[in-house]
Parts: C-alpha cells; structure tokens; sequence
C-alpha cells in the first residue's frame, strides 16, 4: 500500500523559454468585443480577448442545433412545419404550415443561408418543443466542455438567458467539425431541395464568404442580431494545422466586414507564428524508486505521453516529473507512483502518470523462510 503522504523524490523541470512576455491581447487590434484563435487539434487557447466573457452570440447558435440535430436524427426525418415555425421572422426560408421537408434537406437551408423558421421546424422534429430541443442543446453543451453556455433558441434570436463565450464557441465548433456530414454541409456551396410532395422548390447558396478569404478556408457560421452585433466562427486546416476561431460582437452595422477582418488577422497569426515542437517524449524519461521493505530497494520507472503541438516563441512550458520519495513493497509492473505535468504560460495544459516497470516482491517474514529453504535445498543437493 502507498502511504498517505507523499513526498517529492525527484522534480525535474525543464523551461523552454522561447520569450521572456506572454502574447498579450493589445498586440492584435480587433474590432470584436470577444475573439479567440484555438488550436483545432487539441483545443488549447493560443490567443484570447474577453474569450469567457458571455454574451449573445446570434445565429452562431446554429452549429449547436446541427450538431444536435445530426446525431438525433435520421437524414431521410420528416419535418413537418408548424404555425410557430412558420411564424419566424428573417431570415427565412419562408416555409408554411403543414408543409414537410427531409431533414437532411432542411440542415442547408439552417446552415448555408440561416433560415430561422428552419432552426425552429428542425427543433420541434427533433426535441419534440423548442424547449425539449433547448435541453438537448444543453446537455450536449456541458459533455463538450462548454460550461458557460445556455441555449434558449435553436436559431440564435435574441432572447434572455441564452448566451454563450468565443472559448466555448470553439469548442462546440471543434467538436461539430469532427463530423463528416457536419463538414460536408457548411463547405457546400449550393444546395437544391424541395418539400416532399414536389409542389416547391428551392436553391440555397452559402453566405459564408470567409470560404474564399483564406487557402484552407472552412465554412462554419456567421451571426447578427441587433443585440449580439456581427459575429462569425470560422476555421482554417492547412499544413496539417487546424485553427478555429470565434469573433463576437465584432461592429454593427454598417460594418458588416469587421468580422472577416477580425478572422483573418486572428487566422494569420496562428499560421505566421506556430509550429509543431515536441514539448514531451515519455520514451526519453528514465528514472529510480526508492522502494520500503520490498525484495529490491529500487525500482526503475517510467513515463507515459507524447506531445507535438503547435507553439510559438513566445511560450513558456514547464515539465515536472513528481515521483513518491518511497514506495511500500509489493510494487506491482504497471502501479502509478507520479505523474508529469505539463505547464505552458503558467497553466496546466496536461498531465501523464509515471509507472513502475518491474514487479517487486514484499520481503515478509514468508519470503525470508522461502529464501532460506530454498538456499538450505541448494546446499543440501
């Protein structure tokens, strides 16, 4: 058994110090109230301006009602239209009562053109209400991470209480971004559908333009309402990196391209200053145990994880190797006695166990006879 207080054996700490200051937020001009870049791999912030601050957040609400909407759904759904769905102000696809759509036709008309009578049809299919379809919302919301977020509307109107921060946009994005029919959607270009007895047809065309701004350009979502101001999530994956950001608040009209803006000086930033480093090899990592009444008085141990992620000279990382000062004998092959922490810019960003790599005997009152007899046998023969 381990005792229960622990000790410091060894604590090794490696500091790369690639620049004495911390990106601070001035040394970009942003015209939104809230932006941040993420790394698309592992989701770490690598720049950030009032990112956990919450706010509305418009129709950028949309990547969560797709995302919920695809994974509780089946494509060939039938959405049937309701007076309250039909009732949704601009921007509409103009859908009526009664009518009914498949749901794999109506997520481009959500996503590619935000139609807002589509967000609400596409809730009361799947959540039964807009309300049960706001719990789903949610609860996907807290098992991605995004804990500073609470949906009221599946279209992103105005309304109290629903709200969000750009680190939690990012997040849900980054999620979203991992489905392929997710991806397959907001990188369309055009789209024609039409409702299910034929007697309509329509053509919906993606108004996301950061598509053809950027090389490796991926559509998400863009937003405005009066209160939320021009808002946009978008990602960049090229060179086998992934970027995502989120803008929020980013001018109201009629400054309607200070979103983009904002996007590609956040996108620029990540591709001009970031590159892959290995900040951490376990396989290079080779250290002892003391080990307290046990067969050996040591025991050699090892360390788990691998890290290539993107940093930038202007980090800080710290790795810190906690082993126990003593281990109580029997040590199983395999048992955690430490760990690795990984520190970047003063924060923990990862954490790995460090374990033994051999099994050590108790030396006990039976262990000792056993050893004698088998010496006394030895002899004897």
């Amino acid at each position: 058994m381990f005792k229960k207080k622990r000790f410091l054996f060894c604590t090794i700490i490696i500091s790369i110090l690639m620049c004495g200051d911390v990106f601070c937020e001035d040394d970009i001009q942003l015209n939104g109230k809230a932006a941040v870049l993420i790394d698309g791999m592992n989701g770490r912030v690598l720049y950030g301006k009032n990112e956990r601050e919450k706010m509305p957040m418009a129709s950028t609400t949309k990547i969560m009602t797709c995302i919920v909407a695809l994974e509780n759904s089946n494509p060939d759904d039938i959405v049937e239209v309701s007076d309250y769905a039909a009732s949704m102000p601009d921007v509409q696809l103009n859908i009526r009562s009664g009518e009914k759509y498949y749901i794999k036709d109506m997520l481009y008309s959500l996503m590619l053109e935000s139609h807002n009578d589509t967000a609400v049809a596409i809730a009361e299919s799947v959540g039964g209400s807009v309300e049960g379809f706001a719990e789903l919302m949610n609860s996907k919301a807290k098992s991605i991470g995004a804990f500073d977020t609470n949906f009221v509307t599946p279209n992103g109107l105005d309304a109290p209480e629903h709200y969000t921060t750009a680190y939690d946009l990012t997040q849900i994005a980054r999620y979203a971004l991992k489905n392929k029919k997710f991806m397959e959607i907001v990188n369309t270009r055009n789209y024609s559908f039409s409702e299910i007895e034929g007697k309509r047809n329509f053509t919906v065309n993606n108004k996301d333009a950061f598509l053809d701004m950027m090389d490796g350009a991926v559509g998400v979502k863009t937003g405005f309402t009066g209160k939320a101001g021009y808002c946009f999530v978008g990602a960049v994956f090229k060179d086998n990196k992934k970027y995502i950001t989120a803008v929020l608040a980013s001018g109201w009209p009629p400054h309607k391209t200070y979103k983009w803006q904002d996007t590609k000086k956040l996108m620029q930033y990540g591709l001009d200053n970031y590159e892959y480093k290995v900040i951490f090899d376990g396989r290079e990592y080779v250290s002892f145990a003391n080990v307290e009444n046990g067969v050996k008085d040591s025991c050699q141990v090892y360390a788990e994880g691998y890290e290539n992620i993107l940093v930038s000279d202007k980090d800080n990382i710290d790795v810190v190797y906690n082993v126990d000062s003593k281990i109580d004998a029997p040590v199983k092959k395999n048992q955690v006695v430490g760990s690795v922490i990984i520190n970047i810019n003063g924060s923990k960003y990862r954490e790995y166990c460090i374990k033994s790599k051999e099994h050590i005997e108790l030396r006990d009152f039976r262990w000792e006879f056993n050893a004698i007899y088998n010496r006394f046998l030895l002899d004897f023969l």
